[in-house]
């Protein structure tokens, strides 16, 4: 099974006697920390938002870096307007996977003054409808004529989700969808029923977005969307906390330049999701997969 309840679990890997000895400021190599043997800053949270696999790679990824520079990394899972107000208010030191211009624009004009933006990552991302491979429609002006084929259903994901906003405000009404049941619930159950689809050979619609594993693994392709409802490419960026980079600004200078594209991106969540779909244990995933990586990632903190 690819769902599992990564979605929706809370990590907590801090160390108790890390936290003890920077507190206590012993010296020495008492105080240093696995990886290149520095002691560093202390502490890091990053959020990361429940059932977004791209953000959950590059969190899981830059949690083994900085590891390995000597921090005490946790990372805690929110649903994205928790982990907006979490980096915003310093309970998370930052978040790596905010859409721009249109997915998370409410949170951004909500806590943006409140947040550092450390830049884009990916700008290959955008919002798609898709349906399986073999579906009798190729566009989504197509949909509405064609909605028995679908068991008049379109599948989302969280209510709350900037897709979930978009694809109510924008693509059902440009589209004429009104009439189809849209149901949302959360990511892995959009995932769940796409998969059941798949391996009944029924027709299905759903939610998505680009990058995403999905797409390798299940026969399915995009709805085209001549009238341009879902939006145009969109930006992951990184957003911080003022403090956070301030006393890090090492950190920030490594996120700033952080940049991963599509491929680079798919290989990770393929060797996470893909190939070891029965465990949430994802650091010795990464492990492996910055040993056949490493000039790349040695690249992330020159």
């Amino acid at each position: 099974m690819k769902i599992s309840a990564r979605f929706y679990k809370t990590t907590a890997v801090l160390s108790i006697a890390g936290l003890a000895l920077v507190a206590c400021g012993d010296d020495g190599g008492d105080t240093q920390q696995e990886g290149n043997g520095e002691a560093q800053g202390g502490p890091v949270t990053i959020g990361v938002f429940n059932g977004w696999d791209e953000g959950i790679a590059v969190s899981e990824l830059w949690k083994y870096v900085l590891d390995q520079q000597g921090y005490e990394v946790s990372l805690e899972y929110a649903d994205p307007a928790p982990a907006f107000s979490g980096v915003a208010s310093g309970d998370y030191d930052f978040l790596m996977d905010a859409w721009l211009p249109s997915t998370h624009e409410d949170y951004i004009n909500e806590y943006g003054d409140q947040m550092e933006d450390l830049g884009v990552w990916n700008d290959e991302a955008a919002l798609t409808i898709a349906v399986n491979e073999d579906a009798p429609i190729t566009s989504l002006d197509e949909l509405a004529d064609n909605a028995d084929e679908f068991n008049n259903q379109l599948i989302g994901i969280e209510p709350g989700a900037g897709l979930t906003r978009i694809t109510t405000d924008e693509v059902i009404p440009t589209y004429g969808l009104e009439d189809m049941e849209y149901t949302t619930s959360s990511t892995p159950a959009m995932l769940q029923e796409l998969r059941t689809a798949v391996d009944n050979g029924d027709n299905v619609v759903v939610t998505l977005w680009r990058p995403h594993w999905a797409y390798d693994e299940f026969p399915i392709r995009d709805l085209e969307d001549p009238e341009g409802a879902l939006g145009e490419a969109e930006s992951i960026h990184t957003f911080a906390n003022p403090t956070f980079v301030e006393e890090n600004p090492e950190v920030a200078d490594w996120l700033r330049n952080f940049e991963m594209d599509g491929d680079t991106l798919h290989s990770l969540e393929n060797v996470m999701f893909n190939e070891n779909p029965d465990t949430e244990d994802y650091q010795p995933i990464v492990e492996e997969w910055v040993a056949e990586n490493q000039e790349y990632v040695d690249g992330l903190t020159n």
